[in-house]
């Protein structure tokens, strides 16, 4: 009888963090249009909204990835457990948004996820080899941006020298326009399955489904709060990102959007969860770094390094907490569990 209420409420609650998650990483898809005028706002964020719904129905690799590759079986956690994993990443998720620190979501619901899972049953039932997979694919993933960034930045560099710096940035502009609609496509093509991974793992430990195949509806109601929530934005991060990080033209925010689209979609075709936020920025500072690299600023980075670094460990003793409280509130409610 408990069962399906607490599905119910996973399901609730996970397409609440794709919503956040949606207004917490508008600006990885937008941040460098938008700052360097190539684009206005509201086009640009509506776009990227459709952008992301598309881009979110075309995969379910990485959803597979998350379900399956964090706990050892599905039998051997509830749904209570995935309901405090989720209430300790969108609690972080809320504070990084609301000081405007472009964190990682994806870091926060793997965080919030082990510390629920660890501290409900035990580390036993903790996927050793998925999750060190799922971290390899979260810490190389800015890495790789910010080293192939700079090599994109320096192949533009050589083409263009023998032209004029107006009609450079005039075809940027243009061009950084078709690079920030791939960027929204592959955000959404990777970040939106992470819901659904973890509403599947849950229809799965609840016996509702009998596999670890996303159903159709668990895609679309997905893919559907992503963009419901990037259409709401999340300018306080689009200012972080966009600005703040280096002063940039047109021509590197298309180096920036088209590289970070890259490693995304590539990550989303192997299957591998990886955070759009830390590969943005890793897109800027690579891109950044080419220019000059006095012009990054570098104490705004080692400020978001510093809150990647503390997501995981974090969040995850806030899904610690989380369950400690709902389990405790659960007997008090209902004395009979």
């Amino acid at each position: 009888m408990l069962d399906t209420p607490l599905i119910i409420l996973v399901v609730v609650l996970a397409l609440a963090f794709d919503f956040i998650n949606g207004f917490h990483d508008t600006a990885n898809a937008i941040a460098t249009c938008v700052s360097t005028r190539a684009i206005r706002p509201g086009i640009a964020i509506m776009g990227s909204a459709f952008l992301n719904f598309v881009g979110a129905m075309i995969s379910t690799g990485v959803a597979k990835t998350i379900g399956g590759d964090i706990v050892t079986s599905p039998a051997m956690i509830n749904e209570l457990v995935i309901v405090a994993g989720l209430v300790g990443a969108i609690v972080w998720n809320l504070l990084t948004w609301w000081f405007g620190m472009p964190s990682s979501s994806s870091h926060a619901l793997i965080g919030g996820m082990i510390g629920a899972v660890a501290f409900s049953v035990g580390t036993a039932a903790l996927n050793d080899w998925g999750i060190i997979k799922i971290f390899l694919s979260l810490i190389l993933s800015p890495v790789t941006a910010i080293v192939v960034g700079y090599i994109i930045m320096n192949i533009l560099f050589v083409v263009c020298r023998n032209f004029k710096p107006a009609k450079i940035n005039m075809t940027a502009n243009r061009l950084q326009v078709v690079s920030a609609a791939l960027m929204a496509f592959s955000h959404g093509s990777n970040d939106a399955q992470k819901s659904m991974g973890i509403i599947t793992l849950a229809l799965l430990s609840g016996g509702v489904i009998d596999t670890l195949e996303v159903p159709t509806m668990v895609k679309f109601l997905c893919a559907l709060a992503m963009a419901l929530g990037t259409s709401v934005g999340g300018w306080k991060i689009i200012r972080t990102v966009g600005g703040k990080i280096f002063k940039m033209h047109p021509i590197h925010g298309f180096a920036a959007d088209l590289n970070s689209a890259v490693v995304i979609f590539s990550a989303t075709m192997l299957h591998l969860p990886v955070s759009t936020t830390h590969v943005v920025s890793g897109s800027i500072m690579g891109v950044g770094a080419a220019q000059r690299a006095k012009a990054v600023h570098w104490n705004v980075a080692r400020q978001m390094v510093t809150a990647w670094v503390m997501t995981i460990p974090c969040t995850a003793i806030m899904g610690a907490i989380s369950y400690y409280i709902i389990s405790h509130l659960m007997v008090v409610v209902l004395p009979g569990l």
